[in-house]
C-alpha cells in the first residue's frame, strides 16, 4: 500500500404603519390601541423598576457581587464563576457553553497522519482515506499536568483511527489536530474495557480505529459520524 503525505503535530417588533386612535379614556388622554398614555407611562415605569431588581447568582443562589456575564447571557458572582472555572474549566454552569479554551489533562505524545488510497465503506469509491496515529509514551502522573494520582505511574498507549479523505474529513481531521494540541483528546484513568487503573484513555471524542465493520466494530460505514464527532468537539470548545 503506497503512502502519499506525512504530517506530525506535537501534542501539549416593529412600530405598526397604522395607528389606531380611540375616544379619550377615562384619565382624560387618548387611548392608543386600547390603553391609554396613562396605562401606557405606568407600564415603562414598573418595567424599568424591573430592570434594577437583583439578580441572584446561579451558583451561589444569593445577590450577585462583582457582575460577570458570560457570552450566552447568563451572570454570576466573579467569586463563584472562577471557582466553577477552576472546578469544571471555562464552561457555563448553567448551559454548559464554552466560554474560554478547556485545557486537558492528556500526557505528552505524538499525533501523526498521512493519506492512503485504502477505501472507506459509505464514501465514494474513488475517495481515499486519512490515517491518523497516536503515540502516547507511559509516564508519571504530576501534579501540574493536573493528573488523578499525582507520583504514580501510568501506561501509554498507540491508536490508530481513519478519516475519509474528503473536504468534511479534512475539516475534522484539523478540529482533532486542535483538540490534540488542547490535551483533550485522551486523559489518564480507569480504562473502560480492562477495567484497569493509570491507563491513557479516550476522553469522549469518539474515533473510527476500524477501517471497516460499522459501528458495532467501530468502522465505517456509519452515517452520521462525522456530523456526531463534530458535536463532541464543539462541546469541548474545539469548532
Amino acid at each position: 500500500m503506497s503512502f502519499i503525505k506525512r504530517h506530525a503535530v506535537g501534542g501539549l417588533s416593529s412600530s405598526p404603519k397604522n395607528k389606531d386612535f380611540q375616544s379619550e379614556g377615562a384619565s382624560g388622554g387618548p387611548v392608543l390601541n386600547g390603553k391609554s398614555n396613562t396605562e401606557k407611562h405606568t407600564g415603562a415605569a414598573a418595567a424599568a423598576a424591573g430592570d434594577k431588581e437583583d439578580i441572584n447568582c446561579p451558583i451561589c443562589m444569593d445577590t450577585v457581587v462583582n457582575k460577570k456575564q458570560l457570552k450566552c447571557k447568563h451572570e454570576f458572582c466573579e467569586e463563584c464563576l472562577q471557582k466553577s472555572k477552576k472546578s469544571i474549566g471555562p464552561t457555563c454552569p448553567v448551559c454548559k457553553d464554552v466560554f474560554g479554551v478547556m485545557e486537558g489533562d492528556q500526557p505528552h505524545g505524538k499525533m501523526s497522519w498521512r493519506t492512503s488510497p485504502l477505501h472507506l465503506q459509505g464514501f465514494n469509491k474513488h475517495c481515499g482515506s486519512i490515517v491518523i496515529e497516536y503515540n502516547i509514551p507511559s509516564g508519571m502522573q504530576t501534579v501540574n499536568e493536573q493528573h488523578p494520582k499525582p507520583g504514580q505511574w501510568y501506561s501509554g498507549i498507540n491508536r490508530t483511527a481513519y478519516l475519509p479523505d474528503n473536504k468534511e474529513g479534512r475539516e475534522v481531521l484539523q478540529l482533532l489536530k486542535k483538540a490534540f494540541d488542547q490535551k483533550l483528546i485522551f486523559t489518564v484513568g480507569t480504562s473502560r474495557t480492562t477495567g484497569m487503573e493509570n491507563q491513557v484513555t479516550w476522553n469522549d471524542i469518539h474515533h473510527k480505529t476500524s477501517s471497516s465493520g460499522g459501528p458495532e466494530n467501530f468502522g465505517y460505514p456509519d452515517h452520521g459520524y462525522l456530523s456526531r464527532v463534530r458535536e463532541e468537539l464543539k462541546a469541548k470548545g474545539v469548532q
